[in-house]
């Protein structure tokens, strides 16, 4: 007779290849529901005709990701392997589903580098709730169900066989259906950003082959960089450049680029203020966005690797002489001050006028900052990196005073907000940054007997629930316009202007032309008449607007 265990054994377990194919149906169809919507978007609905394509499409992402479990069907290795993917793709399906992300390597790369704090912005009821239902009650069943392993050689023959019928099924299938297949996945490449878990798997596989192949040396850049003849050297004055890196700001949500509401109230008033109103981004994240305006690669030819590689717009600008000095009050630069003077002002363990909860306003970045400005007597860079916009708790980025639109949604859980809160939101952190940036200049523009300049760009745009997709990050090949149109503004002072020849209404005159974070690193040089071999009077957006040129 039969113990009792023994004869629950029998009863319930499972054979391995039972496990992973219930598995698989498990997530291709639970947890992959935004690719789903995504797939009957792109083929015309939910129609009769495309039911049948759908259920092929169904049965070949189940014997494909089958596959790849039966390959790791071992007895040490299938329970954590399953349990891990189970808990990891139910995150990844929470963050496509509520805030219509898409998963690449920048997305994972993101995830790696983002700020402790902005990252637990991103945590609440909800995702806890999806969390312990997708991805901790299914690994606790996983856990407990007994798996019946057979001999060696069985267990070989079967799970060969189970390879090579679902290989085969899946193969045929593909040839059935590709030519509608081809078309849908080529036209629609966000469709392999959502499918999951093979989405992740991959852009942690690109990640980490990038992280492995950073090089050792670090290529010098712009080494022969010497002021041009604009730097008189008897002229008493010095030259102090600000460069400001906003963060997360869209150009389309600012009154100066004809947005509705006055987003923009001092800004307006700002004399000798530039307004670009056709300015696009490197990259939809600050991981991409920040290393790429900084180098001399330009988008189409950036890359992770290279930009590590190489020296970039700070090390030229140390080449020439300039004392360079980086305050953030973000997730730090991404590598690009690594060899110049770095200040954080992210947090502060007490609160004061700029900090609340350890989090602090940009405003903070501003100490101090005449008085750096005297007592360095060197000409100067300064970049001031800004927590700007960052959501999704847009309500976080702004004192309590510049909180003009509502109401605001004040959760990060976007979801229980209508789309006017979340926008009302966002609103009050670009007048925020309104009030930053005119603060900025007004402290230029006192400091007698040194030329002042500042420069403003965001590092990306957002959206906030346009076609369902929020926040940011997509791929570049397929991210909206809302994350890739971004703010970008320069004043001078009128002692600047003279000194470096730029006229400043020729200036004005470019203004609706479109420009890109290719132009930075080479408008920066330009402005300083700083010559050298990589700058390209081309991409000089003030080149053409020099009294010499």
């Amino acid at each position: 007779m039969q113990a009792p265990s023994q004869f629950i054994q029998s009863r319930f377990s499972l054979r391995p290849w039972m496990l992973t194919l219930a598995v698989s149906v498990l997530l291709v169809a639970v947890y992959n529901m935004a690719f789903w919507r995504h797939l009957v978007a792109a083929t015309g609905g939910l129609v009769a005709g495309n039911l049948l394509l759908y259920a092929a499409t169904f049965v070949i992402l189940v014997l494909l990701l089958n596959v790849t479990l039966t390959l790791l069907a071992f007895r040490p290795l299938l329970k954590p392997v399953i349990i891990l993917l189970l808990c990891v793709t139910s995150l990844a399906s929470y963050f496509m589903n509520h805030y219509g992300i898409v998963i690449d390597a920048a997305m994972i790369q993101n995830v790696f580098e983002t700020d402790p704090r902005e990252a637990s912005e991103l945590f609440n009821w909800k995702l806890a709730a999806t969390f312990l239902l997708l991805g901790l009650l299914p690994s606790v069943l996983v856990w407990r169900v007994p798996l019946r392993y057979a001999s060696f050689r069985r267990e070989t023959l079967s799970r060969g066989s189970a390879l090579g019928i679902s290989l085969a099924v899946a193969v045929a299938l593909l040839l059935v259906f590709f030519k509608t297949f081809a078309p849908t996945f080529r036209e629609h490449r966000e469709l392999r950003f959502l499918l999951t878990p093979f989405n992740y798997i991959q852009a942690t596989n690109s990640f980490v082959k990038r992280k492995l192949s950073r090089p050792l040396v670090v290529a010098p850049l712009g080494t022969d960089a010497v002021r041009g003849p604009l730097w008189a050297a008897s002229s008493p004055r010095r030259t102090v450049m600000v460069i400001v890196v906003g963060e997360t700001a869209r150009a389309m949500n600012f009154s100066l680029n004809g947005y509705a509401r006055q987003t923009n109230p001092e800004l307006a008033r700002q004399d000798g203020l530039v307004n670009f109103r056709e300015v696009y981004s490197c990259g939809t994240a600050t991981a991409v966005s920040v290393p790429c305006v900084f180098s001399a690669l330009g988008r189409a030819d950036y890359s992770e690797s290279k930009a590590k590689s190489q020296q970039g717009l700070l090390d030229v600008l140390s080449h020439a002489g300039m004392d360079v000095l980086w305050r953030d009050n973000n997730s730090g630069c991404k590598g690009v001050c690594d060899r110049v003077r770095y200040e954080d002002y992210s947090s502060s363990a007490t609160r004061d006028a700029f900090c609340v909860n350890g989090e602090c306003y940009d405003e903070r970045m501003l100490e101090k900052l005449p008085e750096i400005i005297r007592d360095t007597q060197r000409d100067m860079v300064i970049v001031l990196h800004q927590k700007g916009s960052h959501g999704p708790a847009y309500a976080k980025r702004y004192p309590e005073g510049f909180g003009r639109f509502g109401p605001v949604c004040d959760t990060n859980d976007l979801a229980k907000c209508s789309t006017a809160s979340i926008v009302a939101a966002y609103d009050n952190t670009i007048l925020y940054t309104d009030h930053f940036i005119s603060r900025a200049i007004d402290m230029l523009r006192a400091e007698k007997g040194v030329d002042t300049a500042l420069m403003y760009f965001s590092d990306h745009g957002e959206s906030l629930g346009e076609n369902n997709m929020y926040l940011h990050g997509a791929p570049y090949m397929i991210a909206p316009v809302e994350q890739r149109h971004v703010p970008f503004m320069l004043w001078m002072s009128r002692s600047f202007g003279e000194r470096y020849q730029i006229d400043g209404k020729c200036l004005a005159a470019r203004s609706g032309q479109t420009f890109s974070h290719d132009n930075v690193f080479h408008t920066v040089l330009g402005m300083l008449n700083v010559q050298t071999a990589v700058y390209s009077p081309a991409l000089d957006m003030v080149h053409a607007c020099r009294h010499a040129a």
